[in-house]
C-alpha cells in the first residue's frame, strides 16, 4: 500500500454530515419504536458509533463478525460467521449497520439469516454505496454516500487491517 497514492475521496466533515442526515431518516422513520442496530465488524465500528449518537429513538447494539475469502481486493462469495448475535431480534425493528456495500455477497447472506429469525422489520444502512462492482441485486435502505468503483481506506475501512483509523476516507489510486 506504500506505493500507491492516495487522496481524500469523502472529508471527516462529509462523512459527519451524512451519519446526521442518515440518524434522522432512522429517527423519523421508527418514531416512537425502538431499533436494534446490527454492526458488521470490523469495518462498521466507527460508523455505528458515529451513528447511535445521532438517533433520537430507543436503540440497542449488537454486532456480527463475518469474512469472506479472496484476493485482497475482491471477495470470493464464501461467507464464514465468526460471531453471531448476542440478542435476540425476532420481533424487533432491526438495521443492518454496514460500512460499504460492494459486491454484495456478505449482506445478501447475512440479511437473508438475519430474515429467519423473524424481526418485524428488517433494513440496511450503509455508509458507502459501492454499485459498479455489485454482484448481487441487494440494496441498502439508508446510504451515506454513493459512489460507482474505486479503492477505498479510513474511517474503519482498512487494507490488510491497516489504516481504519484515518478520520477521512481515502481513494487509493493505482490498485
Amino acid at each position: 500500500m506504500a506505493d500507491y497514492n492516495r487522496r481524500i475521496l469523502f472529508s471527516r466533515e462529509k462523512i459527519a454530515a451524512e451519519i446526521k442526515r442518515l440518524g434522522r431518516e432512522i429517527s423519523r422513520d421508527f418514531q416512537g419504536q425502538e431499533v436494534m442496530l446490527v454492526g458488521v465488524l470490523k469495518g462498521s465500528f466507527l460508523f455505528i458509533a458515529d451513528l447511535i449518537r445521532e438517533i433520537e429513538i430507543p436503540s440497542v447494539v449488537d454486532f456480527v463478525r463475518l469474512a469472506s475469502y479472496g484476493s485482497e481486493t475482491q471477495t470470493s462469495g464464501i461467507i464464514e460467521f465468526r460471531k453471531e448475535l448476542e440478542m435476540p431480534i425476532r420481533g424487533r425493528n432491526v438495521i443492518i449497520v454496514e460500512d460499504i456495500v460492494d459486491s454484495g455477497y456478505t449482506l445478501e447472506c447475512l440479511y437473508n439469516k438475519l430474515l429467519l429469525q423473524e424481526p418485524k422489520s428488517l433494513k440496511i444502512c450503509t455508509l458507502i454505496d459501492k454499485t459498479a462492482r455489485r454482484e448481487v441485486q441487494i440494496d441498502a435502505d439508508y446510504i451515506g454516500i454513493s459512489m460507482d468503483d474505486g479503492f477505498i481506506i479510513g474511517y474503519g475501512l482498512d487494507h490488510d487491517e491497516k489504516y481504519r483509523n484515518l478520520p477521512d476516507i481515502y481513494l487509493v489510486e493505482g490498485v
